[in-house]
């Protein structure tokens, strides 16, 4: 067999499977890459269970909330005399 033939079939092989690792592995992602490269990865490869992710965001005691509440009515109140007051 010509040595041509050879390099001819062996660039065929990559191609094949450099298409077979393309469509396993998705597309290439572009842009900037993440801070956090398993930050989205699924969770057999990072190895944590799903209920063992941290669940984000911040807890208000109830009495929090009801200040909050107290004050945003104040505020809204407040807010409502100025446009008044502008309109008139």
């Amino acid at each position: 067999m010509p040595t041509e033939h050879i390099v001819l079939l062996l660039i065929a092989e990559r191609d094949r499977l450099d298409a077979a690792i393309s469509a396993l592995g998705g597309t290439k992602r572009r842009g900037r890459p993440p801070k956090n490269p398993l930050a989205n990865a699924p969770a057999w490869v990072t190895g944590k269970k799903p209920a063992e992710t941290k669940k984000r965001g911040r807890r208000y005691s109830l009495a929090a909330r009801k200040r909050q509440a107290a004050k945003m009515r104040l505020y809204w109140k407040n807010k409502r005399k100025e446009t008044k007051l502008a309109t008139a």
